[in-house]
């Protein structure tokens, strides 16, 4: 038997294909057939249908603690975005007192002091990418005055936000692996599937590379 998939001989795409995060929920739903299973188990014998409904409450609890787990990795990027968001602003003050830095540069930074909301992942994504153009506006300017390297405390805390940046790239790792749990548990059909049917359940957004950070990962950097 053939491979299904030949990479000697099957057609390639020479242009390549980009790839993004869709940004929208997709509600569980559950058909008639569920409905049937369920009603066939009470009818089958009364044990069939005790043991699915302990069933049911086992995986409402693991949903229910799988929510909370996405809650406590969302918390962990919102803590990490907030302390970079107090860099940048001692950032900009210092350079401020240095050079003239755009004004709208700090006027972002304040508006994003009062953080996201945590119920929404798209809210959350959103504020990250300005906060990363806001963060780049900061290093264009720090790059285009070498002199400034001199000075400790811009140097420091030019130090601390790309250190932060690599944990806000880690801990957006961690809440992608756990939406990833999410969203393949919700559709794990009957007892998963069925219980986040009847809450309303729907797949979570991922984070996800801005359009502007995807563009520049195609310069050349050398």
């Amino acid at each position: 038997m053939a491979n299904e998939l030949d990479e000697t001989k099957d057609p390639v795409n020479e242009a390549g294909r980009d790839v993004a995060v869709i940004e929208k929920q997709l509600p569980v739903k559950t058909g008639v057939g569920s409905v049937i299973f369920e009603v066939l188990l009470w009818i089958c014998a009364i044990i069939p249908g005790l043991i699915f409904l302990i069933m049911k409450i086992k995986a409402g609890t693991y949903l229910s603690q799988l929510q909370q787990k996405i809650q406590h990795d969302a918390s962990q990027i919102d803590n990490y975005l907030e302390q970079r968001v107090v860099i940048l602003q001692n950032c900009a003050r210092l350079l401020d007192k240095a050079i003239d830095l755009d004004k709208t540069t700090m006027t972002q930074i304040a508006a994003y002091r009062s953080g996201a909301d945590p119920a929404n992942d798209g809210v959350r994504n959103d504020i990250a990418q300005k906060i990363d153009s806001v963060g780049r506006s900061i290093n264009i300017a720090f790059e285009n005055y070498p002199d400034l390297k001199a000075h400790a405390e811009i140097a420091d805390a030019m130090q601390q936000n790309a250190y932060l940046q690599k944990e806000i790239t880690a801990a957006r790792e961690v809440y992608n692996d756990t939406v990833n749990t999410w969203n393949s548990a919700i559709y794990a059909w009957p007892t998963k599937m069925i219980v986040a049917s009847k809450r309303g359940y729907t797949t979570r957004i991922p984070f996800s590379t801005s359009a502007e950070v995807k563009e520049q990962a195609r310069g050349v950097f050398f």
